[in-house]
C-alpha cells in the first residue's frame, strides 16, 4: 500500500486543517480543503492561512495537480481559487455539489454568476472515480450527512474526511444543516470504519476538549473504531442518530456561513463586480 507523504497546515481562527499529499521522490502533489481568511465585520480578506500552503509548496519544490474539496464548507472561505492562481492545479470536488447549488440558488439568487451546471470547477467527481496524483492511486468515495456532497479522498493509506469525521473524542460533524442527515452520517462513518484499521484518517477541523490537548489532524481507522465518541463500534445507528439530532438542535449556525456558501460553491470566487466592486448576500429570514 503507498502511503503519502502528509503535511498539514491548521486555521486557529476557524479551526480547520488544510493538507498538501504527495509521494516521496516526486513533485506531483495535492491541495486539500485551504482557507482564505475573512473577517467579518470589515468584509476584508487576507490570504495568510493559504500563503503557508503556498508556501510550503514552493520550498518543497512540489506541483500542484490536484486542489480539493471535500464539501462546501459552511464556516471558511475556500482559498482555492486563490491558491490555483498562484500554483495552477485543476480545482475539484463531488458531483453532489450539484444538490448544494439546487438548495442554495433560491435563497441566494446568484444565478448569474454561480453555474448551476458545477463547471465553475474544472472537474466534479463522480461516486467511487479513481484518479491519480503523480505516483499515487487516489479515489473517492461519497460519504453524506454533514452536508449531500461530503466526499473522502483515500490516497494511498490516507484518508482525508473533511467534517464526515473528526478525532475520537470529538466525534463526526453536526448534520443540522440544509440537506443534512444524522442518519447518513452515521452509514458514512460505517463506510469509513470498514477502511483497513492501519489507514490514517485526516479530518476537516479539531476542537479539542479544553485544556486536554493540543489540535491534532490524523487518527487510525483502528483508533476511530476503538474510541470515537459518537461512531464507535458497539454504538448502534438508532443511539446516534438520536444523540446527533438531540445535540444539533438550536445549534448557533456559523457566523461565516452566509459568505462561505456564496464563495464556497463559486470555487472560492466573490462573483461578478458591480464597478470594481464585488459583493456578498446577507439573505433576512432565510436561514
Amino acid at each position: 500500500m503507498q502511503k503519502p507523504l502528509v503535511r498539514g497546515f491548521f486555521d486557529t481562527v476557524t479551526a480547520t486543517w488544510s493538507y498538501v499529499v504527495w509521494a516521496d521522490g516526486r513533485q506531483e502533489c495535492a491541495v486539500i480543503d485551504t482557507v482564505l481568511d475573512y473577517d467579518i465585520h470589515s468584509g476584508r480578506t487576507k490570504t495568510v492561512s493559504a500563503d503557508r500552503v503556498i508556501n510550503f509548496v514552493k520550498e518543497k519544490g512540489l506541483k500542484v495537480e490536484w486542489v480539493l474539496e471535500t464539501h462546501i464548507h459552511a464556516d471558511h472561505l475556500t482559498g482555492s481559487s486563490y491558491v490555483k492562481k498562484q500554483l495552477g492545479g485543476k480545482t475539484a470536488i463531488s458531483k453532489h455539489i450539484l444538490k448544494v447549488l439546487e438548495t442554495w440558488q433560491p435563497i441566494f439568487h446568484n444565478e448569474t454568476d454561480t453555474p448551476l451546471a458545477g463547471y465553475q470547477f474544472d472537474h466534479l467527481f463522480a461516486d467511487d472515480e479513481t484518479f491519480k496524483i503523480g505516483a499515487l492511486e487516489a479515489r473517492i468515495i461519497h460519504t453524506p450527512g454533514h452536508t449531500p456532497a461530503d466526499t473522502t479522498y483515500i490516497i494511498g493509506d490516507a484518508a482525508f474526511v473533511g467534517d464526515a469525521m473528526f478525532l475520537p473524542d470529538v466525534g463526526t460533524g453536526r448534520c443540522d444543516f440544509p440537506g443534512g442527515s444524522a442518519a447518513d452520517s452515521y452509514d458514512s462513518s460505517r463506510k469509513l470504519l470498514a477502511l483497513p484499521d492501519a489507514y490514517r484518517m485526516y479530518v476537516g477541523h479539531d476542537y479539542p476538549p479544553a485544556g486536554k490537548r493540543l489540535p491534532q489532524c490524523m487518527a487510525t481507522v483502528a483508533e476511530q473504531k476503538a474510541a470515537n465518541i459518537r461512531v464507535r463500534e458497539g454504538i448502534s445507528k438508532e443511539a446516534y442518530v438520536e444523540k446527533r439530532i438531540k445535540d444539533d438542535t438550536g445549534k448557533d449556525v456559523p457566523k461565516l456561513l452566509l459568505p462561505s456558501i456564496q464563495v464556497n460553491l463559486r470555487a472560492g470566487d466573490f462573483g461578478a463586480a458591480t464597478e470594481g466592486t464585488q459583493y456578498v448576500k446577507l439573505p433576512v429570514n432565510k436561514i
